[in-house]
């Protein structure tokens, strides 16, 4: 296992199942983690609005007897001054053991992991990845059905900029016969690069279709999401988007009567509130599986670390260029001072080079 947790696929499945022991072990006796981290400090740095991820992370430290430091607007930091993700990084590692970040511009989190010597933890980059919400919903997932194997997933509403999305897909594409139902209306489809790099090379089953009703009675896993406002150049885009898809307790008829629906919160209106009382709604149990997951990461790297795990470093160079410029408004090379711009020859796509930061292809 690597130094750091940018992406879902730094995991194995089997350091995926070691860690859901861990937590499953964490939920049964938590007397016995109460000072595995004793003296140790959590840097949570979040440059954009968190909730549930943050004080998920520092409810998780303080749980192993840990403190956290850090921020959760970064116009309270250095950064309002124009301070570059490199140097906090940088800074930051000279108070805490571990970091936890969260930033709108993809790629934050792994230029973080490049310039410091203690773990970082990817909380979320901007509509690229969420691998701790992946491991929350691993764990649910875990936890209400008992298995992986053989589920059929429903990826509902945001597939686009859905983050949590995207990483749930890399994660159980890699567990024998699962199969993925992906609806979304045409314009918030799953990326070009998501469905050739996870789905097609792997040869994952999987449909794409625009009604949710159609697709329920085949469900085992409905993971619901919101559209994002905050992903949309176009408020005028959002708001035509914006109520594509509502659960109701109408449309859970036709569900399966051990169906799980899941959600990484928040939720604005695509889950009414008369599902919540279902015994089906698993979202607020899925909250509290984010603390466990994460007690359980939060060892693990400190532990890899403490034994010279490999930090984070860039793809072996005969496969990078230089010479290209990416032109992702998201990316974090858009605002990074002197950031040089790198493509990677992908797995799976002949030729073709994407960003090693955003995966925006060349």
């Amino acid at each position: 296992m690597k130094k750091d947790l940018i992406d879902i696929l730094d995991l194995s499945t089997g350091e995926i199942d070691e860690l859901i022991a861990t937590a499953e072990d964490i939920i049964a006796n938590p007397d016995a983690y109460a000072e595995k981290c004793a003296r140790k400090k959590l840097a949570t740095l979040f440059y954009e609005p968190s909730t549930r991820t943050r004080l998920s992370f520092e409810s998780a430290m303080y749980e192993l007897g840990g403190h956290v430091i850090g921020f959760s607007d970064a116009t309270n930091s250095s950064v309002s001054k124009g301070e570059s993700v490199a140097d906090t990084a940088k800074t930051v590692n000279c108070f805490a053991d571990i970091i936890a970040m969260r930033h709108p511009k993809e790629g934050a989190p792994y230029v973080a992991s490049l310039n410091c010597s203690i773990p970082v933890i990817n909380a979320g980059d901007g509509g690229h990845n969420h691998p701790t919400q992946t491991l929350t919903d691993l764990l649910t997932i875990h936890r209400e059905m008992g298995r992986f194997e053989g589920l059929t997933v429903g990826c509902c509403g945001d597939l686009k900029f859905g983050r949590t999305v995207h990483s749930l897909l890399a994660a159980m594409s890699r567990y024998a016969g699962v199969r993925f139902v992906l609806i979304s209306p045409e314009e918030l489809r799953i990326p070009e690069h998501v469905r050739t790099e996870i789905l097609d090379k792997q040869g994952i089953e999987y449909s794409e279709v625009r009604s949710l009703e159609e697709a329920m009675p085949q469900l085992d896993i409905l993971y619901m999401t919101r559209v994002q406002r905050e992903r949309f150049a176009s408020e005028e885009e959002y708001l035509r988007l914006k109520d594509s898809y509502i659960l109701t307790p109408e449309k859970l008829l036709t569900a399966k009567a051990d169906m799980r629906i899941l959600h990484p919160l928040p939720r604005v209106n695509e889950i009414s509130v008369g599902v919540d009382a279902d015994e089906r709604a698993a979202y607020f149990r899925q909250v509290h599986n984010g603390k466990y997951i994460r007690m359980a990461l939060i060892l693990k790297l400190l532990e890899n670390n403490a034994k010279g795990a490999k930090k984070s470093t860039l793809p072996p160079e005969e496969t990078l260029r230089r010479d290209l410029k990416c032109s992702h408004g998201r990316c974090i090379t858009g605002i990074e001072q002197e950031l040089p711009h790198i493509f990677r020859l992908t797995d799976g796509e002949d030729g073709v080079y994407r960003c090693i930061y955003c995966d925006t292809k060349a």
